[in-house]
């Protein structure tokens, strides 16, 4: 039987558990925490503030979707298994069909977007970082996907 080191997760190599985190894969995991803080406490604040939340509810609403699913994806990157590697790709996949969507609509039908969300007009109140950061997201996945280790799986079965 294998044993785990402290932080580690079953099915996973060493090698592969530090695989994202470093290099680029620590500055994508940075970009979507502060992304989802500057969501979350955006949304927060525009849901409950009454006369805020009660012209726009659809967008505001939209905000706060894009914050749950910016803080999944963060902690989606960060572990190393299967089940959150497949987190991570629906996480980032619903976030790019999202922003385009989204940033297809508030430009063909403002009316529907009067208030902005994270994701209007392809996120352009974040610098476009929510059309670019998910493409990066799903690049990155490719390239580094996760490694089960045989032995770790072999033991995990006795």
């Amino acid at each position: 039987m294998t044993e785990l080191k402290p932080g580690s997760e079953p099915g996973t190599t060493d090698a592969s558990r530090t695989n994202r985190v470093t290099g680029i894969g620590r500055l994508l995991i940075l970009v979507y925490g502060v992304l989802a803080l500057a969501s979350t406490g955006r949304s927060f604040v525009q849901i409950f503030e009454p006369s805020v939340f009660g012209p726009a509810p659809l967008a505001y609403s939209l905000s706060a979707l894009a914050a749950v699913v910016y803080i999944v994806a963060t902690v989606a990157l960060v572990k190393r298994s299967e089940a959150w590697n497949r987190v991570a790709w629906a996480t980032i996949s619903f976030e790019l069909l999202g922003v385009l969507v989204i940033g297809t609509l508030s430009l063909t039908d403002p009316a529907l977007f009067q208030h902005k969300t994270v994701w209007s007009v392809y996120g352009m109140g974040y610098g476009f970082v929510p059309l670019v950061l998910p493409i990066l997201g799903i690049w990155w996945l490719r390239k580094h996907p996760v490694t089960v280790s045989r032995t770790a799986s072999a033991g995990s079965g006795a």
